[in-house]
């Protein structure tokens, strides 16, 4: 079969098309014909290692263990390993198997994947995983989101950031949405409240306060984050500048305050059962 690969770090002129091996699945494993993958930042940091902690995290320090890349795919099933009990040759699916996705055929434990919705494409599935995952956990797991909140969510057109707004609105919250100018529109269409244009207006010197403020991109200090928050408000980081990045996993638990505001990031972990409240 042919794969995308890559034996160093670097910008894309280091991943290859190759012919390889096609995998056979183990005894957890399901065997998938990809016929949609998506590209995640978390590929890009993982291609060029731009984040240090990349190579520590296991991605190989010199040079990278794992020379596959695509974490989000969509496909159809060809075989499963003996111990498979969720899915069977043709079944469509969907989800976060973390590498491997970028080639024609790839094997993944049954566990990372879920029926893909019978209304999607392959190709707006393989776009959903990693992204909704992280919006979601964010939002509820981080920030304990309930209906009647006010949430903004900054970095409301990126990827995280659309499916945030839809999700928010989906926990009965009342959401305000901060983008740039040629994203208002799509932001006013998947069911933002309020639009703020980032180019405009800062909205943590407005004097408006939010329950919950998720950081999907946009850069602004933890000070001024914290601002805008109400006295119980909470504030979680899920992407944006390695400044944001670092700030909230460095100093969010000392800026937080005791039975007062939460300052945090979440991290997405992979849950079938999510992909499955996704769905």
């Amino acid at each position: 079969m042919k794969a995308i690969v890559y034996t160093k770090y670097g910008s894309p002129d280091v991943l290859q098309l190759k012919e390889v091996e096609k995998p056979t699945p183990k005894d957890d494993e399901v065997l998938i014909k990809i016929h949609a993958a998506s590209v995640n930042a978390y590929d890009w940091h993982f291609l060029t290692a731009d984040i240090f902690l990349v190579r520590l995290m296991g991605g190989g320090l010199l040079k990278p263990k794992n020379t596959r890349l695509g974490a989000d795919i969509a496909g159809r099933v060809e075989a499963v390993g003996r111990n498979v009990k969720q899915f069977r040759p043709g079944d469509e699916v969907f989800g976060d198997i973390g590498h491997g996705g970028f080639a024609e055929y790839v094997c993944a434990p049954e566990s990372r994947l879920a029926l893909k919705p019978a209304n999607l494409s392959f190709e707006e599935a393989a776009a959903v995983p990693m992204a909704a995952l992280t919006a979601l956990q964010g939002l509820r797991d981080e920030g304990q989101i309930h209906p009647g909140q006010k949430v903004l969510i900054n970095g409301a057109s990126g990827g995280v950031g659309t499916f945030a707004v839809q999700i928010a609105k989906s926990f009965g919250a009342e959401v305000t949405a901060v983008c740039s100018p040629r994203n208002l529109d799509q932001a006013r269409s998947i069911g933002a409240d309020h639009i703020i244009d980032y180019t405009k207006e800062n909205f943590t010197q407005n004097g408006q306060q939010y329950d919950l403020i998720f950081a999907a991109n946009g850069y602004h200090s933890l000070s001024a984050y914290k601002r805008a928050l109400t006295p119980k408000g909470i504030y979680v980081m899920a992407g944006g500048s390695m400044a944001q990045i670092f700030q909230a996993m460095l100093m969010g638990s000392w800026m937080s305050e005791t039975g007062g505001k939460k300052m945090g990031g979440v991290s997405a972990k992979r849950s079938q059962k999510d992909l499955a409240f996704l769905k």
